[in-house]
């Protein structure tokens, strides 16, 4: 297959995890056999901050702007699918330009599905907009349940279909080294995910000034009052993600508001805690318990006091026994190489429908 994506980033992680999600993706998407060209716009702030410049299983190159795509328009109409993803610039123009030149298969891949719906129920078409949703063959969902029907219902997509972030488990092994910190939090700020992480893992530390604690991520405004014994860390390369996690004892897991009250929306974050074998808390929402066994390969969490009694009560055996069990559930239906088995349907059953002729003359 011939697969042209154009997604946010594939070069650089910084302040973002569309990259890490693209980059495990599409190498076990080619390790099936497929060929793959990634356009991304080439934007200063991800200029600045490469970490990716010449991956092996794809072709990595840059439009500078709108006008530019026209030199991959023949590219982009030989292809046999093409994916446009979320909070790609001028998205909504982008996707335009893809349905009136692509051949084949069109798909819209929403790493942000709740936060994509949220802005256009009111109205903010960013990189998507309803009257475009029609025209893609396949909406790829970041979130499944019972949002995929709306996605069909609401905005007349021919199919929406769950296809969650996923880890890369060679990426992300689980590392023996000494444990630093007794609660770590890898996300760039969000003012909806810092009142949950104010709670979880700040107070906590307040409570516990003889617990080490860390924050890593970009963009956390100077203003917050960061106790003492908690570490802050500007931006973690991807490289760095699994001895970060490995010298945790307990890692958090925080949610955007958007995507608690849709549910189904594990990040790529949680994934990859997971493989490391990091014993994770979490905040709750709907189909978390579908994806890990709370209390056997998850702790969830309210309250402050929920996290300073397990810190103060740690059993090291039994952290490790839950942050093991994880990375068997991870290793078995939530692998860069499972989505890609999932893509691959998805975009041969979006052909077999949108082109049946085709379908029948092979």
């Amino acid at each position: 297959m011939r697969l042209v994506v154009l997604g946010l980033s594939l070069s650089s992680s910084w302040g973002n995890g569309h990259a890490t999600t693209f980059r495990a993706l599409l190498k076990a998407f080619a390790a099936r056999g497929h060929d793959i060209l990634f356009l991304e716009r080439d934007v200063p702030w991800y200029a600045s901050n490469r970490d990716v410049t010449d991956p092996e299983y794809c072709a990595l190159r840059y439009y500078a702007d709108l006008a530019a795509l026209e030199t991959w328009r023949d590219v982009i109409a030989e292809a046999d699918a093409v994916i446009v993803g979320s909070y790609v610039p001028d998205g909504v123009a982008v996707g335009r330009f893809v349905q009136a030149h692509a051949r084949g298969v069109t798909a819209f891949y929403d790493i942000d599905t709740p936060v994509t719906l949220a802005k256009l129920a009111r109205g903010d078409f960013e990189y998507l907009s309803p009257e475009i949703i029609p025209g893609y063959d396949v909406y790829l969902s970041f979130t499944g349940g019972p949002t995929l029907r709306h996605i069909e219902q609401t905005y007349r997509s021919p199919a929406a279909r769950a296809l969650y972030c996923s880890v890369d488990p060679d990426a992300y092994p689980p590392l023996d080294v000494p444990k630093t910190w007794d609660l770590s939090y890898l996300g760039t700020y969000s003012p909806d995910r810092q009142p949950t992480l104010e709670r979880l893992l700040i107070e906590p530390a307040r409570r516990l000034p003889e617990r080490r604690f860390v924050v890593a991520g970009p963009q956390y405004p100077a203003d917050i009052d960061w106790p003492g014994n908690v570490e802050r860390i500007e931006h973690l390369p991807p490289a760095e993600h699994p001895a970060f996690y490995s010298a945790s004892r307990y890692t958090l897991n925080v949610t955007r508001a958007d995507m608690i009250a849709a549910g189904w929306s594990p990040s790529v974050r949680l994934f990859e805690a997971a493989a490391s074998a990091v014993p994770i808390v979490s905040d709750r929402w709907e189909g978390l318990d579908q994806l890990f066994a709370p209390e056997r390969e998850i702790v969830l969490a309210d309250t402050s006091d929920e996290v300073v009694d397990l810190l103060s009560k740690t059993d090291a055996a039994a952290a490790a026994k839950m942050g093991h069990a994880a990375r068997a559930r991870v290793l078995h239906g939530h692998t860069a190489a499972d989505r890609a088995a999932e893509l691959e349907t998805y975009l041969e059953e979006a052909f077999a429908t949108s082109q049946p002729e085709l379908v029948g003359a092979e």
